[in-house]
């Protein structure tokens, strides 16, 4: 079934399909001349045969809990592109009785509502949550909603399956275990049916988006070994969030680099459940993040050995296989390195594999917009497959640059 077909286009948009046409007629802006065409393509009909189908998907009310936040503010940016959803409530504690506008002034202009606390909203009147809220206060905010609720959650609260892995590395006990199981982690291009069925969709963090979409598959085809998995990631500083930190001035961060983290950051338990999964057997890896003096992107260079003398071609070609088609997943041409400023505002995902001078050893190196496919666009991607759209709807921008 395509995704008009599971889906229904937006408001005023009518699908129709006739002798394997198929199309999305914009009705609203319809004229008698226009119509008239449609009526002499055997497009219009009183009541149409069973072999023509007619579908009009109504708005979806969306809030977005954290909305003065990065990620909030990315989803707004997002979503003033989206047909079908509609920002009807928007929070942020401490910026309560603000506008938007005041806030992020690149963002006025829009109709948007008035920030508000969490506890002023009424969730019967949302369709679906995005909550953009900061790691271990949003399992008892989620577990509070209607559920009639879809939920996207782009904190850590619901990405770690076992409760105990989570209470290790995030320093409380989960507070909402038996939702916990419900929960879908929502890698998109390699989770898309369980995302489609979800209810509530754990958002993948964005090392681990950068670090996954190229691993798993080779993981799975065995192509690589699941020891010894070296990973050097470099963030801007937006990954760090908007809240005053001292390590996070200016004079902190520019002019220079430096790793955080090590050996320690709460992204590696995620990354190692998802490439244990694909290679069933426990993985450990070594990660060490960075932090870069730019605003947005994230650069991760991998370091793997290879399994049966498998080479760099061989792994371009199976994620090549993998990613075939993908709009937002693309393994670039041989010898060219993926650079973040190529993703910059976009929700893609650049790969490329190259042959290390170390005999039996490859180096990918993968690159995102650590606030779109890194958060808020991967966000965005799995909340349209939730409602059967196209998981393309409101993310077909291409990258800024320069």
């Amino acid at each position: 079934m395509s995704p008009i077909t599971a889906a229904g286009p937006p408001r005023n948009f009518t699908v129709f399909r006739d002798a394997g046409l198929t199309g999305i007629y914009n009705t609203a802006m319809e004229t008698s001349s226009s119509r008239g065409c449609r009526a002499q393509l055997g497009l219009l009909s009183s009541a149409p045969p069973q072999s023509r189908e007619q579908e009009i998907m109504k708005d979806v009310s969306i809030a977005i809990l954290g909305a003065s936040g990065y990620t909030g503010a990315e989803l707004v940016r997002l979503l003033a592109l989206h047909p079908t959803f509609k920002i009807k409530v928007m929070t942020g504690d401490r910026k309560a009785g603000q506008s938007m506008e005041s806030v992020f002034p690149h963002l006025g202009g829009l109709e948007l509502p008035t920030l508000v606390a969490i506890d002023q909203v009424d969730f019967t009147t949302v369709d679906a949550v995005f909550c953009c809220l900061p790691h271990g206060t949003t399992q008892e905010v989620i577990a509070a909603l209607p559920a009639s609720v879809k939920v996207v959650d782009l904190s850590a609260d619901f990405r770690l399956f076992d409760v105990d892995t989570y209470a290790q590395w995030y320093g409380h006990e989960h507070r909402a275990p038996e939702l916990q199981k419900q929960a879908v982690y929502g890698l998109t291009e390699l989770a898309r049916d369980a995302v489609a069925k979800a209810r509530l969709v754990a958002n993948p963090g964005c090392y681990p988006t950068s670090v996954q979409l190229p691993l798993i598959p080779l993981l799975k085809a065995g192509l690589i070994e699941a020891a010894d998995i070296v990973i050097d990631a470099k963030s801007g500083v937006s990954g760090a969030g908007r809240a005053a930190k001292e390590a996070n001035l200016y004079t902190e961060v520019t002019e220079g680099m430096h790793a955080y983290g090590v050996a320690s950051h709460r992204h590696a338990p995620e990354i190692e459940q998802g490439l244990s999964a694909a290679a069933g057997v426990p993985v450990l890896v070594s990660f060490t993040p960075h932090l870069i003096p730019m605003s947005r992107g994230m650069l991760s260079t991998i370091y793997v050995k290879t399994k049966g003398g498998a080479k760099a071609a061989d792994l371009r070609a199976q994620l090549s296989k993998t990613f075939g088609g993908e709009p937002f997943v693309r393994v670039v041409p041989e010898g060219v390195v993926p650079h973040t400023r190529h993703v910059r505002g976009s929700n893609h995902c650049l790969i490329n594999v190259f042959d290390d001078r170390v005999p039996g050893k490859v180096i990918i190196t993968s690159v995102i917009d650590n606030l779109v496919k890194g958060a808020s666009g991967q966000a965005l991607q799995n909340m349209n497959l939730m409602f059967g759209l196209p998981e393309t709807t409101a993310l077909a921008q291409q990258p800024m640059f320069p």
